[in-house]
């Protein structure tokens, strides 16, 4: 859907923020707040042990540490997989051998436009991690019924 009329507040290097006028299917006009971003990729990488790769990664948003799944965001034509694989190695620090989709979603779709797209990693080995400066991440392997 496309809407009538389309305000941006913000564009910054990540996302965009707009005021989309809309006619939703039942026809009533409405006012939406939107947060365009270009999507991303997790990975859910389990290897020989079956253990799942998590990380535990200060967020300044969420006010300290969370656990993720190595994660990032889609460069501009970057292939969802590339980038699935890019971020095991850049954050978790191993690669894998075999890769399975396991389908995409959108993260809130009551106001991002953000598809994040999930994969299944096996066949795991080292290869070398490169974090960002900005990026303050613990590498854990947890059992798989643990996580």
């Amino acid at each position: 859907m496309k809407p009538e009329k389309q305000t941006v507040h913000f564009r910054g290097r990540v996302i965009k923020v707009t005021t989309d006028e809309v006619v939703l299917p039942n026809g009533y006009r409405a006012e939406l707040e939107v947060v365009h971003h270009p999507g991303g990729a997790a990975v859910v990488a389990i290897d020989a042990q079956e253990r799942v790769c998590l990380l535990r990664q200060y967020r300044y948003v969420a006010d300290g540490w969370i656990w993720e799944l190595p994660a990032g965001k889609l460069e501009p034509n970057e292939p969802p997989l590339l980038t699935a694989q890019r971020e095991l190695v850049e954050e978790a620090g191993v690669s894998a051998e075999h890769w399975h989709s396991l389908e995409s979603y959108l993260s809130s779709p009551g106001i991002f436009t953000e598809v994040l797209h999930l994969f299944l990693a096996t066949g795991v080995k080292p290869a070398t991690a490169a974090h960002e400066k900005a990026e303050v991440i613990e590498v854990h392997w947890m059992p798989f019924a643990e996580a």
